[in-house]
């Protein structure tokens, strides 16, 4: 039986938000998928059935992301139930920017995703659910391989002076210093929409662990490219690593937002289906109010 309910998953086209949708789905929501190309997400939406509509987004704009937003207002699809900001990029090859002139990491995965649930909040049915997808890699105490954050302030990460670090380190850095963003937009969002029990919208993080074979990698150099798509999903085999394979993270992630006993779970951080502590660093409220209070300057200077 159809449950008339609409759980919008950025990044759906392939890999982890492709199949967090096939698997939400499969529990009789309706799902909405998003893509950068038109045509692709159309695909990928029909391949995943009647239920799943396919929406273009380009989270490198803020003119694209006000405009989705209000493509969803009038969709006319049933109720919004909750909001899964799945998507985001790891470039290695240099720094770029956004269409609005942020570094790229920081606009894609964090910013972008910021102003799309401040725009759909006031949709959001409830009970809702919210889940930024996150990484371990955030946390420097974890064994991930990957340098850890630099977060000096929101506005330098949006705007980065020259880094005198080779491309790929400084590129892996972004990315793990946007994925620190996404968990202190998750605990200052939660915070913020207050501490009613059981809480109308629950807003909670979560870690897929390492997933080579995905599109993540696809800005890496040649060798190290092959490595991430045809030998490190090997490791996927190995107990006691934080590695999985997309299928695995998908049923993790589909459960934050059908799972009936995490209805009263706010403000957490999942890696996989268990509730972990996050860093030491994330849970700083000065910084999450820096992070809060620059990212509404910055959507609020581009807005056209």
């Amino acid at each position: 039986m159809t449950d008339p309910r609409t759980v919008l998953i950025t990044g759906g086209t392939g890999s982890l938000g492709y199949r967090t949708a096939a698997a939400i789905l499969d529990a009789g929501r309706h799902v909405v998928i998003t893509g950068r190309d038109s045509e692709t997400v159309a695909a990928a939406a029909n391949r995943l059935g009647d239920n799943a509509v396919g929406l273009p987004l380009d989270l490198g704009s803020l003119d694209s992301v006000r405009r989705f937003a209000g493509a969803i207002t009038r969709s006319g699809l049933p109720p919004l139930h909750a909001i899964v900001c799945n998507a985001g990029m790891q470039i290695v090859s240099g720094t770029t920017f956004t269409a609005d002139g942020f570094e790229q990491t920081f606009g894609v995965n964090h910013l972008a995703h910021f102003l799309l649930v401040q725009e759909l909040l006031p949709l959001l049915a409830t009970p809702g659910r919210i889940v930024f997808v996150a990484s371990d890699t955030h946390d420097p105490k974890k064994p991930t391989g990957m340098p850890a954050p630099n977060y000096t302030s929101a506005l330098a990460l949006a705007y980065p002076e020259a880094d005198d670090a080779a491309a790929g380190a400084a590129g892996r850095r972004r990315y793990t210093t946007s994925k620190l963003c996404n968990v202190l937009t998750t605990y200052e969002l939660a915070r913020r929409l207050g501490d009613e029990t059981p809480p109308p919208i629950t807003v909670n993080a979560f870690d897929p662990g390492l997933m080579p074979g995905t599109g993540l990698g696809r800005d890496y150099p040649g060798i190290q490219r092959l490595a991430w798509r045809f030998l490190l999903p090997a490791m996927t085999l190995v107990p006691g690593l934080n590695i999985h394979t997309p299928r695995r993270s998908a049923a993790a992630l589909a459960r934050l937002v059908l799972d009936p006993a995490l209805a009263g779970t706010t403000g957490r951080y999942f890696s996989g289906r268990r509730e972990i502590r996050s860093s030491d660093e994330s849970y700083d409220a000065d910084l999450a109010a820096d992070l809060w209070n620059t990212s509404v300057e910055l959507i609020e200077k581009v807005r056209h």
